[in-house]
């Protein structure tokens, strides 16, 4: 199996190391002392991918994830769109043909539900002639 580090890899880390043991190595933006033996570690493997030796790719922190993933997903979806903006005839029939059901259906509904209103006006009048007429044959009769 082969080796994730090169040959170039470890000569950058031992040297890295052996500075920061002797307390030479400086910190690269802010130009402190370094102490810490992972740091050093990571100063030499920085130094190995700048002078292209074979290194693995730095591990990405929590922003530049989202950060490439971002760029990503708006890579894809400019990949997935076409390259023409107009519709096809058959797109455009079909999207006219699901508004037009749409806005009937908008108004049949409408037009049930004040279908019902007249409907339960037109059964209250009947109910109510029926009650003033079985009232007045009460009356004439007595």
């Amino acid at each position: 199996m082969a080796s994730k580090y090169g040959k170039k890899a470890s000569e950058k880390v031992g040297r890295a190391l052996h500075e920061e043991k002797r307390g030479e190595l400086k910190s690269g933006r802010s130009g402190k002392t370094v102490k810490s033996r992972a740091q050093a570690i990571a100063i030499g493997l920085s130094e190995a991918r700048k002078a292209g030796g074979k290194v693995p790719a730095k591990k990405k922190n929590g922003a530049a994830k989202k950060a490439s993933s971002a760029r990503k997903s708006t890579a894809k979806k400019a990949g997935a769109r076409k390259s023409t903006g107009r519709k096809t005839s058959a797109r455009k029939s079909a999207a006219r043909k699901s508004t037009a059901r749409k806005s009937t259906a908008r108004k049949s509904g409408a037009r049930k539900s004040a279908s019902r209103k007249t409907a339960s006006r037109k059964t209250a009048r009947r109910s109510g002639a029926r009650k003033t007429a079985r009232k007045s044959s009460t009356k004439r009769s007595s």
